[in-house]
């Protein structure tokens, strides 16, 4: 949101101050890991969100939405640095970083806007839900390489709790602490940094009962260089549908989750169509930044953003922010951030999981109507049981199934049927 001049006040600083330094606290291990199961060096997971930030906050519609590496793009660019290295990842990425400007050109983005509310508040809960189950590992820490490889969000539950039996205490107290330290900090007041408080909290539980948990470490400080890559004609059978098809998930996920970020900021009317193809061309400009250094393409994350906006951040300086802390926390790195527990940050990340799971929607739920009541469901059970994508269209489909299924009924030749879809009606 745009403040007029002069009203950007003290107290809106410091909410901007707090959600960015949360928001990059949760990037810190989120972008190494992400980075490392691309194949790439972990520190571009990191430079993504420093170097995207400050221009998605200066060109992109939604002043809090924080970007960085997802989990959505993994395997793309996995493929691509398999088969060609640093250099295939740089050149996947700046492909779909062109074809979403070409979206934005095309005016596609604004399609989006069209997805039902139903649809939008199920992908909220299922996000929240596997944000809080991909934590559950570690907070017990089970954190393993086969818990991380299973193939869905449910799976990995299934796995989790088929090793519940080796499950440790000091890494779930201190997960708890930050659960039960924020929800208790964001229940007295919406505008404190609740997370922030909650890891702090979890540092000194950690020292005082002389717990040794995995810390974050030592992160490197320098600028990675450019990529240098060759174009070959097998690159137009397989780096164009890659990057075509990772253009398309890295659209539909940023623009839902912006949608998202909106919903948990109060703002329940539908934004200027104009506003979801510009989002569109921030992230692809964004984006070719990011691809000339092979860092991992920036999506919309909603752990970050959700942080971001229940530490009371209101504008896009939060975003900056979140950058200039990203700089800082990796030049302390070898201080006071390398010793904050693990477990801690993952406690963080099940807590927004939590807090995305939007309670008042289920208590509504009986009284929805049927087709949104399906839809809210049949979405988040999608986005854990498949992918965030594939929950969109899945749920986006059974309104398309109704309007078929009330064309039918409505013809005149269909007496019986139109007579009882007028009486459910």
């Amino acid at each position: 949101m745009k403040l007029p001049a002069g009203r950007y006040t003290l107290r809106v600083f410091v909410g901007d101050c707090s959600g960015g330094l949360i928001a990059a606290l949760i990037a810190l291990p989120y972008g190494l890991a992400m980075a490392t199961l691309m194949g790439l060096p972990p520190v571009l997971g990191i430079f993504t969100s420093i170097l995207t930030a400050p221009i998605t906050a200066l060109l992109g519609r939604n002043p809090v939405l924080i970007g960085g590496t997802a989990s959505a793009t993994v395997p793309f660019i996995a493929l691509a640095v398999k088969q060609q290295g640093l250099g295939g990842a740089a050149k996947v990425s700046l492909v779909a970083s062109i074809f979403m400007l070409v979206f934005c050109v095309l005016r596609l983005g604004r399609f989006i806007q069209k997805v039902p509310q139903a649809v939008v508040s199920g992908f909220s809960c299922g996000i929240g839900a596997m944000m809080l189950i991909s934590q559950i590992d570690t907070i017990l820490g089970l954190a393993s390489p086969l818990t991380r490889s299973a193939g869905s969000t449910l799976a990995q539950l299934l796995i989790v709790l088929q090793h519940l039996p080796q499950a440790k205490i000091a890494p779930l107290i201190l997960g708890l602490i930050v659960i039960i330290s924020a929800s208790f900090a964001a229940h007295i007041s919406p505008k404190v940094p609740a997370p922030l408080i909650g890891v702090a909290i979890a540092i000194a539980a950690s020292s005082f009962l002389e717990m040794h948990e995995s810390v974050v470490g030592a992160l490197p400080l320098s600028m990675p260089p450019f990529v240098g890559f060759s174009w070959t004609p097998a690159d137009v059978y397989t780096v164009l549908p890659s990057g075509f098809a990772l253009a398309f998930v890295t659209g539909v996920n940023l623009l839902i989750t912006s949608r998202v970020v909106e919903h948990f900021r109060g703002r329940h009317k539908h934004t200027q169509k104009t506003d979801a193809d510009t989002e569109l061309g921030a992230y692809g400009i964004a984006n070719v930044c990011a691809g000339m250094f092979g860092a991992p393409m920036s999506v919309g994350i909603p752990a970050r953003s959700l942080a971001n906006v229940r530490c009371g951040a209101t504008t896009r300086v939060s975003n900056i922010l979140h950058a200039v802390f990203l700089v800082a926390l990796l030049a302390l790195g070898g201080g006071f951030v390398a010793r904050i527990p693990i477990p801690a940050l993952a406690g963080v990340t099940a807590w927004m999981g939590i807090c995305l799971l939007d309670w008042s929607t289920w208590r509504r739920l009986p009284k929805m109507r049927r087709v949104d009541a399906l839809a809210f469901l049949a979405t988040a059970i999608s986005v854990l049981m498949v992918n965030a994508v594939a929950a969109v269209a899945i749920g986006s489909s059974i309104y398309g199934l109704r309007y078929a299924y009330l064309r039918l009924t409505s013809s005149p030749s269909l007496g019986p049927l139109a007579s009882i879809h007028a009486r459910e009606s």
